[in-house]
């Protein structure tokens, strides 16, 4: 099963057209990220200051499908994938009550933080995005043969 993510739309969330600021959807997404790497017992204080690695961002989009509401209860699914020896990416499907109101990615590259160049990635995350990947896949399989 993919990881998903719980999350209510606040105030603080939303725009002065009262749906959620596009830029706050990707902070969402990284929120997930965030309790995705906690699950899988990566120590959340130690991956985010590890000074001599680091994981920026190189590439995000979000595409919205209907407006989200304050009140409004997310679930965010969350599909790691591996794109190569030094970096990854990641899915968001973003619902509201079963139907999907964005799609999210965010592609990560791991760089050695004192030289800032590109190195392969610490086995942490290798082993956190196989599991992903085999969750996702038997994810996958099921809802194939429930299609059939």
């Amino acid at each position: 099963m993919p990881f998903t993510y719980n999350r209510s739309v606040r105030f603080q969330d939303t725009d002065a057209a009262g749906v959620v600021y596009f830029a706050n959807i990707l902070g969402i997404c990284h929120e997930a990220y965030e309790e995705s790497l906690e699950a899988a017992g990566i120590n959340l204080k130690t991956f985010f200051s590890n000074p001599s690695v680091a994981f920026p961002i190189v590439h995000a989009n979000v595409d919205f499908f209907r407006p989200v509401f304050c009140g409004d209860k997310l679930v965010v699914c969350l599909m790691p994938q591996k794109l190569g020896g030094e970096k990854f990416e990641i899915a968001y499907e973003i619902s509201v009550s079963e139907v999907i109101v964005a799609k999210a990615i965010t592609r990560h590259v791991c760089i050695d933080a004192n030289s800032r160049t590109k190195q392969e990635l610490p086995v942490e995350i290798a082993n956190w995005l196989e599991t992903n990947r085999r969750d996702t896949e038997e994810a996958e399989r099921r809802k194939a043969r429930e299609t059939m």
